[in-house]
C-alpha cells in the first residue's frame, strides 16, 4: 500500500497521516519516488527538493508524536511554481538572468503551505517570464504533457499541470494572470482553480519592484490537483493572512449554505467569433447534464460578451507590458518569448495615457453587466478554449495566427480582468484527449465554483494519475 501513496489525493492522505494509519515520511517517500520515476520524461518539476522534503517530513512525523495540533495538509506532499519564493532557492521565472535570484525568505504561497503543514517535494517549471501558453524555457527546458508530448501542458503553469496529472504530488501550486492555471488544467486533464482576485495572497519577498497597477489587480494565486475537494483544501491552505500583500481582503466563508446549495447555471456554447472544436462542445453538453443531475438548472440565456472582456484584457496587458516587461524581455528573454511577445503585440494599438485610463475604466462598465448576470444565474458554464489543446509549439509558427488564438482563448483572459473566479473541471470523452469545461462565478463566490465542481466529480469520478506516454 505505501508504494501507492503517490497516487492518494490530498484529503485522504492528510486524513491518513492525522489518524497515525500512515507516517509522513512514507508518503514523500512515495511521493519522491513517483517523481524520480516519471518526471525524467516529462521536465514538469526542475528544482527537485528530495533531502529537504524528507527531513520535513521527519520532522511533521515527529511533531505528531509529541502531539502537536496538525495543519489540514500536514505532512501532505505538493510542488510550488518556480516563480514564487522559496527561501534559499532561485526564483528563476524561467529566466537565465534570475538562476541567482535567491530567495531572502519564503513568500506568500511556500509561508502558507508550510504554515498548513505541506511538504514541498519540488518546484515546476514555467515559460519564460510566465508570458505564454506553452511551457519550456531556455534556461530549464521543455515540459512535456503527460497524455501525449506532442500537444502543450499550457502555460504558464505547464509544469504544475503536467504534475499533477502523472502523479508528482498531491496538490499543484500555479498562478493565473490570463488563463495560467485554467488552460494548464484543461490541457493535461485536471481541475484548477483561479480564485477571486484579492482571496489569496501573493508576495515574493525576492521582487527587485512592484509590479505594474493592472498586473496587480489581475494575478493570482492558486491550485490544481486530481480531485475537486483537493482544491478546496489548497485554497483554505493557501489563504492564511500575509501581511507583506497589500491586495488581500478577509476571505468570506466559502463553504456556507448558500455557497453550497445548486443554483441556476447560464450556459455558453457558442460565440460568434470563432468556430468551437466539436469534443470542446460535447464536453460543456455533458457538464451540462451532470450540473443537471445534481440538481442544478441549466439553460442557455443571453451573457455579457466574453470577447469585449477577453479584448480589454490583451489592450490593457500589452499596453502595460510597453512601459517596462517588454523592455526586459528583449534584453533577457530567450527566442520563443521574444517571438510570442512580439506577436502579442502585433496589431495592439499604442495607448497614451488617457486612452489606457480610459480603458481601464472600461472595466467598471463591464464587470456591472455581469454582476447583473450573476443575480439571476450565480454561475456561467462554457469553455476554457473554444479549440482542443494545441500542438506543441504552435505559437512559434505564425504571428498572424495570434488574433485567431486570442479569440479561440478568449474564456481565459474575460475572468482576470475582472477579477472574477473560474475552474476548469475536466472532462473525459473517449478518444478526444485532455478536456475540460470552465465555470465561472461572481467575485469571492468561489465557494459556488468548488460546489459544482464536487456535485460534478460525483459523477464523473475524480481523476487517476496517468503514466506518461514515453
Amino acid at each position: 500500500m505505501h508504494d501507492e501513496l503517490w497516487s492518494w489525493n490530498a484529503s485522504d492522505l492528510a486524513k491518513a497521516i492525522r489518524e497515525r494509519r500512515v507516517s509522513s515520511r512514507e508518503a514523500v517517500e512515495s511521493a519522491v519516488a513517483r517523481m524520480e520515476a516519471v518526471n525524467p520524461h516529462l521536465n514538469a518539476v526542475v528544482d527537485p527538493l528530495p533531502e529537504a522534503a524528507l527531513s520535513e517530513a521527519r520532522a511533521a512525523d515527529n511533531a505528531l508524536a509529541r502531539g502537536d495540533a496538525p495543519g489540514i495538509l500536514h505532512g501532505v506532499p505538493v510542488t510550488v511554481k518556480i516563480n514564487v519564493d522559496y527561501a534559499g532557492r532561485a526564483t528563476t521565472n524561467g529566466v537565465r538572468s534570475q538562476a541567482d535570484l535567491i530567495a531572502p525568505e519564503d513568500g506568500s504561497v511556500v509561508r502558507n503551505l508550510r504554515a498548513a503543514g505541506a511538504i514541498v517535494i519540488g518546484r515546476t517549471n514555467t515559460p519564460c517570464y510566465s508570458m505564454r501558453w506553452f511551457t519550456d524555457n531556455a534556461l530549464h527546458g521543455a515540459t512535456l504533457n503527460p497524455h501525449d508530448k506532442d500537444i502543450t501542458p499550457g502555460g504558464s503553469s505547464g509544469g504544475a499541470g503536467s504534475a499533477a496529472a502523472a502523479g508528482i504530488g498531491t496538490i499543484a501550486h500555479g498562478n493565473d494572470i490570463g488563463g495560467s492555471i485554467r488552460y494548464p488544467a484543461y490541457c493535461c486533464g485536471v481541475y484548477g482553480l483561479r480564485p477571486s482576485s484579492g482571496l489569496l495572497p501573493s508576495y515574493n519577498p525576492s521582487q527587485l519592484s512592484e509590479r505594474m497597477i493592472a498586473s496587480q489587480m489581475m494575478a493570482v494565486q492558486g491550485p490544481l490537483a486530481r480531485s475537486a475537494s483537493d482544491l478546496s483544501l489548497g485554497i483554505e491552505a493557501l489563504s492564511r493572512h500575509d501581511p507583506r500583500d497589500v491586495w488581500q481582503v478577509p476571505a468570506p466563508n466559502l463553504t456556507s449554505p448558500e455557497m453550497q446549495k445548486p443554483c441556476r447555471v447560464a450556459l455558453f456554447t457558442d460565440p460568434e467569433e470563432c468556430a468551437v472544436d466539436p469534443e470542446v462542445a460535447q464536453a460543456i453538453l455533458l457538464a451540462a447534464e451532470r450540473l443537471r443531475e445534481a440538481g442544478y438548472q441549466v439553460e442557455e440565456v443571453p451573457i455579457p460578451s466574453i470577447s469585449e472582456a477577453a479584448h480589454l484584457w490583451r489592450m490593457v496587458m500589452i499596453n502595460e507590458m510597453r512601459s517596462g516587461l517588454l523592455t526586459q524581455i528583449e534584453k533577457n528573454g530567450d527566442a520563443a518569448i521574444r517571438y510570442a511577445a512580439e506577436a502579442f503585440c502585433e496589431g495592439v494599438p499604442e495607448l497614451d495615457r488617457t486612452g489606457f485610463l480610459q480603458a481601464l475604466a472600461s472595466r467598471s462598465t463591464l464587470l456591472r453587466d455581469w454582476q447583473l448576470l450573476f443575480e439571476t444565474h450565480p454561475l456561467v458554464l462554457t469553455a476554457v478554449c473554444w479549440r482542443k489543446p494545441y500542438r506543441v509549439g504552435t505559437d512559434q509558427t505564425n504571428k498572424t495566427w495570434f488574433d485567431r488564438f486570442f479569440t479561440e482563448l478568449s474564456p481565459t483572459t474575460m475572468p482576470p480582468i475582472l477579477g472574477l473566479p473560474g475552474l476548469s473541471v475536466p472532462i473525459s470523452i473517449d478518444g478526444a484527449g485532455p478536456l475540460g469545461v470552465q465555470l465561472i462565478a461572481n467575485r469571492f463566490h468561489d465557494g459556488r465554483l468548488l460546489a459544482a465542481a464536487d456535485a460534478m466529480e460525483r459523477f464523473g469520478g475524480t481523476v487517476p494519475p496517468i503514466e506518461p506516454l514515453h
